[in-house]
């Protein structure tokens, strides 16, 4: 597995209306992105910051990975997640992972934000981190 660079930083928020100011006003980056991904029950918005983006993710749906991670941290957001660009798609990704004696917890891509293909390693394979794997958008 090539991995190219740290696609996004995931941060799960209560509200995007109240997140969105601080990342705009006190930190200066610009939200370039609002959009809602239906079939995993959340909203983002996207910032760029080099060549990394940060992710604000709102759950839409109490029954959302976005939601328990909240409810889990004390009604709090926080980091969710880590996601990593591959060059070599990320179905071979998920292969080689397997191949290695690694949890996932999606056994073949999906669409996520941006239009992008991902999946996601299971944390007890990852030492506690949340690790999203994403087609490198300039393959």
């Amino acid at each position: 597995m090539q991995i190219s660079h740290i696609e996004h930083v995931g941060i799960a928020v209560t509200s995007l209306e109240e997140a969105i100011p601080f990342y705009e006003n006190l930190l200066g980056f610009k939200c370039f992105a609002v959009e809602e991904v239906a079939d995993q029950h959340v909203k983002t918005a996207f910032f760029k910051v080099g060549q990394t983006k940060i992710e604000l993710l709102e759950a839409t749906s109490e029954d959302s990975a976005i939601a328990k991670f909240i409810e889990k941290n004390g009604g709090r957001g926080g980091i969710q997640h880590i996601a990593f660009a591959v060059e070599d798609g990320v179905a071979n990704a998920l292969a080689e992972v397997q191949e290695k004696g690694g949890r996932v917890v999606d056994k073949a891509p999906r669409k996520g934000a941006e239009g992008l293909n991902i999946a996601f390693l299971h944390p007890k394979t990852t030492c506690g981190a949340l690790v999203e794997l994403c087609e490198d958008p300039n393959k």
